[in-house]
């Protein structure tokens, strides 16, 4: 709890614009929240001598200039901002629904026919064939005897002799279409096949050939990220993302469905799941917190291979860069089977890479293995990507986005997002909320270590934006004693912050909970207070920005009941 300071200053005087304070007092009773809550107002107050526009601009415009060592305008900007559709049947359109139909049939008599299984099925054994061929020519010899009774008694002088013994009898699927319809094919009555006929072997009823016999018709089952092929509607889902892939062309994308399937066959992607390959790469790609959509989130940090050490077991040769990819697509794989498949379900991700301190195009070892997973996602897995974040755009990637680009769809690259070391944060925040973000990177998600207790991923933070040269003011009004507690931040800092208690009570004085204090970038990123409440009045946090620059303000608050 923050030290308590009796103020030699009226509450009056402390308080906010007394039409202010009365707008927020002259709410009707019925309207009043429960004793336990409390009401916020925010409230913005130039400073005496603030800059007027034309100096501001200037300033912007110097001070950007020395901090960023890249030109934002050249950044790679999309025309289109990508926008994930559906996958409901009922929403796509006729030529889609027709589309997925036709890829459907595709898939299906590909199961049929064993057409995703690449090598054929292994020859019988010995014994078995051995019997699958005596159980053929009987049934042909059989046949035969019940169609030409009088065959035995005709003269064969004209006929060449039978085989020897020793030869296997050709099956007659196999001659009849080069055999006249003449008495040649009589000798085979002589054949030792034909002597166990007449000793008594089992007639078997003309049913099946022998290629249905030989080839069963059972159906073949594939599974793609843990989801039977057109076993259930997941499967339509799993289906039209090979489709988006293509643009609708449902040859090409049947063709990487079949090369997807080989692809994880032979990288083994089944055992892949449950190989130990070690946690040393746990700080470089790593899952937090989901995206205003509800998308999960993954981060991507490349500045981790500053650590010459982990980039020398990383990348130094090609075992070793074969182990990251191995390593990299189990991640995914794991983290996609997590995924809600069903119509209307969430089966994507929202991917943020921070290039921040990232190895250069210099690092051959590094660009050859970004090169080759960069292949390796794009053609086998399709459509995991609802948007792509890099944050902390360096200048030389601008370089290699130019190099990489003639390799990407024009689908993907509208998923593309690119925000520079000043426009991070704010990036950030449009499409995933400030308590989800990592404190690292400008939010307030800390979830992952216990220096607060108080607060969790999904306690709500508000949002404000600082404008230049001006104060910010944060009531929050008390309804009942009770105990508050608030966590606070502005990013990139450079302002001063304080805190104070106004009672209602016009006998009370302020107290002053956190003096004016000046906060630099390099100071803490949060602040945490907590202030026990003994009579009514207000908590008034003030951030007071003196810059040219916009600054972005987050805060949020719990009230916990005073216990006697």
């Amino acid at each position: 709890m923050a030290d308590e300071t009796q103020s030699t200053v009226p509450p009056a005087t402390e308080a906010v614009p007394s039409d202010q304070a009365a707008a927020v007092l002259d709410i009707p009773e019925k309207e009043l929240p429960p004793p336990t809550l409390v009401s916020v107002t925010e409230s913005e107050v130039p400073l005496k001598s603030p800059a007027s526009k034309e100096e501001e601009e200037v300033v912007v415009v110097e001070t950007l200039e020395k901090r960023k060592p890249i030109d934002e305008s050249k950044l790679p900007q999309n025309l289109v901002s990508f926008k994930e559709e559906s996958n409901r049947v009922a929403d796509l359109s006729d030529f889609e629904q027709k589309a997925l139909q036709e890829l459907k049939y595709l898939v299906q008599d590909a199961l049929n026919n064993h057409k995703f299984t690449s090598p054929p099925p292994p020859p019988p054994l010995p014994k078995e064939a051995a019997k699958m061929e005596e159980k053929e020519t009987s049934t042909q010899e059989v046949q035969k005897t019940q169609e030409i009774p009088a065959v035995s008694t005709e003269p064969t002088s004209d006929t060449p002799p039978p085989p020897p013994a020793t030869e296997t009898p050709i099956p007659e699927s196999e001659i009849t279409p080069q055999t006249p319809l003449t008495h040649e094919p009589k000798p085979e009555e002589d054949t030792p096949a034909m002597a166990a006929v007449d000793e008594g072997v089992e007639t078997v009823p003309k049913q099946q050939t022998p290629s249905e016999e030989e080839v069963p018709k059972t159906e073949e089952e594939i599974f793609i990220w843990g989801i039977p092929l057109l076993k259930d509607d997941r499967s339509d889902v799993i289906l039209l993302k090979f489709l988006r892939a293509r643009d609708f062309k449902v040859k090409d994308a049947f063709t990487m469905i079949k090369n997807t399937i080989q692809w994880r066959k032979d990288f083994g992607i089944d055992a892949l799941l449950d190989e130990d390959l070690g946690d040393d790469l746990e700080k470089v790609v790593f899952m937090h917190g989901f995206d205003r959509e509800g998308h999960p989130v993954c981060f991507n940090v490349y500045g981790e291979f500053q650590n010459k050490e982990l980039y020398s077991k990383t990348f130094s040769d090609e075992a070793k860069r074969m182990k990251f990819l191995r390593w990299r697509i189990q991640f995914l794989e794991r983290s996609i089977r997590k995924l809600d498949f069903s119509p209307g379900g969430i089966s994507s991700l929202l991917q943020v890479t921070d290039l921040k301190n990232s190895p250069g195009p210099g690092k051959r070892d590094h660009r050859l293995a970004t090169k080759q997973a960069l292949h390796l996602l794009q053609d086998n897995y399709p459509e995991f990507a609802a948007k792509q974040v890099f944050i902390n755009v360096p200048w030389w990637y601008l370089a290699f986005y130019t190099m990489i680009s003639p390799f990407l769809t024009q689908r993907t690259k509208s998923k593309f997002v690119f925000a520079s070391p000043s426009k991070s944060a704010e990036t950030l925040f449009k499409y995933i909320s400030p308590e989800q973000v990592p404190v690292q990177y400008g939010g307030l998600s800390v979830d992952y270590c216990d220096c607060n207790p108080e607060f969790s991923i999904v306690d709500p933070v508000t949002e404000v934006t600082v404008k230049p040269a001006t104060k910010q003011i944060v009531e929050i009004i008390i309804y009942e004693k009770c105990i508050i507690v608030w966590e606070l931040r502005v990013v990139g800092w450079e302002v001063s912050y304080s805190a104070e208690f106004v009672p209602n009570a016009e006998d009370m004085y302020t107290v002053i909970i956190q003096k004016a204090t000046k906060m630099a970038p390099t100071d803490e990123p949060a602040v945490y207070n907590s202030f026990k409440v003994g009579e009514l009045g207000k908590i008034l946090l003030t951030i007071d920005n003196p810059t040219s620059k916009k600054k972005k303000l987050l805060y949020r608050f719990k009230v916990k009941p005073l216990c006697d």
